[in-house]
């Protein structure tokens, strides 16, 4: 977020009220000068217009309780926190059990309702911090008890001063924010936050507009400078909500002008390979395929046909789900490419799954005289050297391989289409050296080669549009029609003998079986089951009669890749794994997948488990099975206590849907975007004030503006742009993001 103006240094330590040991906590807490005040906003308001009342929150939990699995995965809600305005009634200190003791205090509001707060920790602590006929706040997650009491478990608490209470009761707009311990132990209040924010509001007063004139009208946003103060100290409830609706969008705004700019220089400085040729290989192999394309495969392969004779470089996103059938759509595109005159890459995270590549492809391309090699690291140097001479002569047509393909004495031939499997788990810099050798391989140095990256990890749309903003998107929902949806069902450990025996029969018929573990060894801190140590329960006492193996990540990679090959050729029946099987092979006489203490597993991880099974055309079952006191929460279908509920949640969801684009909105809604795309992403934007999950319209609308204005001026040089040109200069942090996406 940009700086409001050009003079905002001001040494805090000499501000009326603060002095260096205050100056000194605000300063850890981000808070060093009198612009980072400005950008300080509330945590949330005080207004009594708008607050929940115990009566009115009690009513939504209610009806949320009946309605918490309706039969639209897309509206589900998650219950965030609330907050409520009460007086304090009674405070009661209750011992129970052995030396245990639990504080509960009960408030009432003027909708002539009560509620309960519980604090089962440092009881004593908080004893002596109420006192009867006390207006607090409370903020937290709230339940109903069984006798449909309105609950908080270890809310945060805020004491209301005199002061406050009184404008409080006359209607005003109180500013909440966010103190931190040695703030609050340096006696820093809301009241002091609020007078040192109205003194940088005064003394900030050259506090530039950064939104075109055009934007401002458009959307009825208040300026830059009336949109900040009002943020802190709202006349109305309307006004706040404007300045907030324009905050965020600025927010938005800047870095999809990021992102479009990136997006029109690609298409318009670099000039992308032309394939004229219709492909006469691609025709030959659809004409001979023996399942027909769905009618998302067939959008996609005209999408990229497109892409290949508008003149620029294609950089697309493949978006599709565990067996969508992304492959056979990278194998029709290099064809294409290959009836064009160049060579094609495709590159896979692991050596295994390069490998599958290689045999799926191959058997598609080897009867139309299409030469395909595999390059991995582990081919001894004597047989590398013969594979490096085939890729750099040209005689090989498709190269499939691992980091392999980045050794530098790899030379390509006319490189003109690189396809990059599990995108997400390669870096940047990585796919940039990728495309500088394809460059060089060209036999006409003045194109840029086709980029198709893949991903079969379902990413929500508001995540697609900030981290991938810069990419065209396809996407396959569709599944083949022969495949049957995985039968998902959560049982509890009780139910084990029965999940065993049914994965007998499933053993019996031929099939095969994965049973996953959170741990790999067994730990005397965690109550959870280790793969190590049933492994040997499994192979002796359990499948005695069929033959077990072992996978899990403290093995070395090529005792991983053994195992899992093994798995592949049927020496195993059974695989007990952590879940490093997540992201491997094909597999598809597996048909049965369970997974012990599934409560633990995030959303997006049961979901990329339980793609392992379900390859083939035989019924496939996925079996979460979670610890026997869940039973009753699971039942319950409301929000329980945090941490327990969205884990009932996240498995209530991998029973309801199989459509991993469903799961991963669902995710999205309980993590956030922080670490949603399976590990976090160096490029996703840490928006101060704006939330892409809540505030996904404001990003539509922001990125539609910004691409719009990029795209009729590419370099912001008309006058009515001029403004944008220069934020993104002065602004270091995005400008530094600019210059690495690019």
């Amino acid at each position: 977020m940009t700086k409001a103006s050009k003079n905002y240094e001001y040494p805090l330590a000499y501000v009326k009220g603060v002095g260096p040991k205050r100056a000194k906590a605000l300063a850890e807490a981000g808070i060093k000068d009198l612009d980072d005040l400005l950008w300080y906003f509330p945590k949330s308001y005080l207004d009594r217009n708008v607050s929940n009342s115990i009566k009115s929150l009690k009513i939504e939990l209610i009806n949320t309780e009946r309605n918490f699995y309706s039969a639209s995965f897309e509206n589900i809600r998650i219950i965030n926190e609330h907050t409520i305005i009460a007086k304090v009634t009674s405070i009661n200190l209750i011992n129970y059990g052995r030396k245990k003791r639990l504080l509960k205090i009960l408030v009432s509001d003027n909708s002539f309702d009560s509620a309960q707060i519980l604090f089962w920790n440092s009881v004593d602590y908080f004893k002596n911090l109420f006192k009867i006929g006390q207006t607090i706040v409370i903020s937290g997650r709230p339940e109903l008890d069984k006798f449909n009491k309105l609950t908080f478990n270890h809310p945060v608490i805020d004491l209301i001063e005199a002061n406050d209470e009184e404008s409080y009761v006359q209607g005003q707009i109180l500013p909440r924010y966010s103190l931190s311990e040695k703030m609050i132990s340096y006696g820093i209040s809301q009241k002091l936050i609020r007078n040192l924010v109205s003194e940088a509001i005064n003394q900030v007063v050259d506090i530039r507009e950064n939104l075109p004139e055009r934007i401002i009208s458009k959307y009825k946003f208040p300026n830059r400078k009336d949109a900040i103060a009002y943020l802190h100290f709202p006349p109305s409830k309307d006004l706040l909500l404007k300045s907030q609706k324009r905050i965020k969008f600025e927010e938005f705004f800047y870095y999809q002008i990021i992102l479009a700019t990136k997006y029109y220089r690609n298409k318009i400085e670099d000039k992308g390979i032309i394939f004229k040729r219709k492909s006469l290989l691609a025709r030959k192999l659809y004409e001979s395929l023996p399942f027909e394309l769905t009618n998302d495969q067939k959008k996609v392969i005209r999408e990229i046909a497109n892409d290949f004779r508008s003149g620029k470089p294609m950089n697309r996103l493949l978006q599709g789900d565990v067996g969508s059938g992304k492959t056979i759509v990278a194998v029709l595109a290099m064809l294409i490419a290959i009836d064009n005159g160049y060579q094609t890459a495709i590159m896979a995270p692991t050596e295994i799954l390069a490998e599958q590549h290689f045999k799926t492809i191959n058997g598609f391309v080897q009867e139309l005289g299409v030469n395909c090699t595999l390059l991995t690291g582990s081919i001894k140097d004597s047989r590398k050297s013969l594979i490096i001479d085939e890729i750099t002569s040209g005689r090989t047509n498709i190269v499939i391989g691992t980091h392999a393909l980045f050794e530098e004495r790899v030379k390509y031939y006319n490189l003109g289409l690189i396809i990059i499997d599990e995108q997400h788990k390669f870096g940047v810099a990585q796919r940039a050296q990728l495309k500088k050798s394809a460059s060089q391989s060209l036999i006409d140095k003045s194109y840029s080669p086709h980029f198709l990256l893949m991903s079969a990890t379902p990413i929500p749309r508001t995540l697609t549009m900030t981290y991938y903003g810069d990419l065209d998107l396809s996407v396959l929902k569709e599944m083949p029609k022969n495949r049957k949806p995985i039968k998902t069902k959560v049982v509890f450990e009780s139910n084990l003998p029965e999940v065993y025996e049914f994965v007998k029969n499933q053993l019996m018929n031929g099939r095969q079986a994965y049973i996953v573990y959170p741990l790999v060894e067994k730990s005397e801190k965690l109550d959870l089951k280790s793969a190590v140590e049933y492994y040997e329960h499994l192979s002796k006492a359990v499948f005695s009669d069929f033959r077990c193996g072992l996978l899990h990540g403290q093995m070395k990679w090529d005792e991983k890749e053994s195992v899992m090959r093994e798995f592949l050729e049927r020496k195993f029946d059974v695989l007990v794994a952590t879940t490093v099987v997540e992201v491997g092979i094909d597999v598809a006489n597996a048909t049965v997948m369970v997974v012990e203490n599934a409560e633990r597993f995030g959303l997006s991880q049961l979901h990329q488990l339980r793609g392992r099974i379900g390859r083939g055309s035989e019924q496939s079952y996925c079996i979460l099975v979670t610890k026997d006191h869940f039973r009753y929460q699971f039942r319950k279908e409301i929000d329980i206590e945090k941490e327990r509920n969205l884990a009932m949640l996240r498995l209530k969801s991998m029973e309801a849907t199989n459509d991993g684009f469903k799961i991963a909105e669902i995710d999205l809604k309980i993590r956030g975007p922080g670490d949603i795309l399976g590990t976090k992403q160096s490029g996703l934007p840490d928006f101060k004030y704006a939330d892409i999950v809540a505030d996904v319209d404001l990003l539509s609308l922001a990125r539609s503006e910004a691409f719009t204005i990029v795209k009729e001026d590419p370099n912001l040089e008309s006058e009515s742009h001029k403004l944008i040109k220069e934020i993104l200069e002065e602004d270091e942090q995005k400008n530094k993001l600019y210059f690495e996406t690019v």
